[in-house]
């Protein structure tokens, strides 16, 4: 079975789809499919396509050549009236995947489309124009797509709800953390600490995901600033991401809170930095109104944080019975539910326990094997 894969997402600052692509290109390779032949192209940059370069990011270099398309990924939206629009010159394969909400009309190979959440659809006003462009590119693909992948239950009936996807056109993978159980044990903890812009002395309680009005942080701040006021919390507030959009009404709220001086916003981190902070907070929240999986909540359970979260969408999916649920519009709650597991230590270590199991129903191992699957299952 040869396989074209996309991995246009993949950047040296990875996150998000570009995380997930990257990853299943590492545990696809590992896992030693004999009957799989992998192949990688991805699209160059618009200024890349003009100079006519080829460079990639030094994280993909590790892989075998990989091959550029004859077309930059801006014009992506423009491509393909219909599935033999335009010919595949860079060899004949079985399947085509592509992993980010597209997927290239080449007329020979089933194609496979990812697709990782309905955001787009569900909630526009959180969405950039880019990102909003995606319905149209998803529609647009749609008459040439043999399977979509997606990554929960709860994402798979927005599909079908709102694309109008058959049931049967539709696969469920997993994710999986980027840490393992022993990854502290393999890094110089000190060292680290010592080159990061905070006193760990100090308690605190953790969001990581990027900085967006979805996640919703203000509600996060709003409900930090009551467990201050009200039950005279002694943490900090640790957000760490990068900056998307729309995320100046977000640092508004940091700078209108009285305990602004106790609310810290870290920007990129390297993997091991990002794993300090998550094994050291006393909870790790994420309030987010919707997600397509909520990867950040296995990353927590990985390395031993207990986990507050939101009762909607994928969350409870992946959480299982190891998080504390919150409905994201309720600030009050939240709060509460802050300072409930702030109280009772022995709730806290049955979350860490409950979290450290149910993280290990995951792996990209796993993920590759179930991605092979939906190869097969068109094959």
């Amino acid at each position: 079975m040869k396989v074209l894969f996309d991995c246009t997402s993949v950047r040296d600052r990875i996150s998000g789809i570009g995380y997930y692509t990257y990853s299943l290109m590492k545990a696809l390779q590992k896992g030693n499919f004999p009957d799989l032949e992998l192949n990688f192209c991805r699209q160059p940059s618009m200024k890349q396509w003009l100079k006519h370069q080829q460079d990639l990011p030094d994280v993909l270099k590790q892989f075998p050549s990989i091959q550029f398309l004859p077309f930059p990924v801006t014009v992506s939206d423009f491509l393909g009236k219909s599935a033999g629009y335009f010919t595949n010159n860079i060899g004949h394969f079985d399947i085509i995947h592509g992993t980010d909400h597209y997927v290239y009309p080449f007329k020979e190979g089933k194609k496979i489309m990812n697709i990782h959440d309905l955001t787009f659809l569900k909630y526009p006003q959180f969405c950039t124009n880019i990102v909003k462009q995606y319905t149209r590119r998803i529609k647009k693909c749609l008459p040439w797509t043999d399977l979509i992948i997606t990554f929960a239950e709860s994402t798979k009936k927005d599909i079908i709800d709102y694309l109008g996807v058959k049931e049967e056109k539709i696969f469920i993978t997993s994710e999986a953390s980027r840490y393992d159980f022993n990854y502290l044990k393999t890094i110089n903890i000190d060292l680290i600490k010592s080159k990061t812009n905070y006193d760990f002395s100090q308690k605190y309680l953790l969001f990581v995901s990027t900085i967006e009005p979805r996640k919703n942080i203000i509600s996060l701040i709003k409900a930090f600033n009551i467990c201050k006021e009200k039950y005279h919390l002694h943490h900090h507030l640790i957000l760490i991401g990068n900056k998307g959009w729309q995320y100046e009404p977000i640092f508004a709220e940091i700078e209108n809170s009285p305990f602004s001086d106790q609310i810290h916003h870290l920007g990129y981190l390297t993997d091991a930095q990002l794993a300090i902070f998550y094994a050291h907070a006393d909870m790790f929240i994420y309030p987010s109104f919707y997600e397509g999986f909520g990867l950040p909540i296995l990353e927590a359970m990985t390395l031993g944080t207990p986990v507050i979260t939101s009762s909607v969408s994928s969350m409870p999916e992946v959480g299982g019975d190891a998080a504390i649920y919150v409905n994201p519009h309720d600030v009050d709650a939240l709060a509460n539910r802050i300072y409930q597991l702030g109280l009772d230590p022995i709730l806290r270590q049955s979350l860490i326990e409950k979290g450290k199991n149910r993280a290990k129903l995951y792996s990209w191992q796993r993920v590759a094997q179930e991605t092979l699957k939906a190869y097969s299952y068109l094959a």
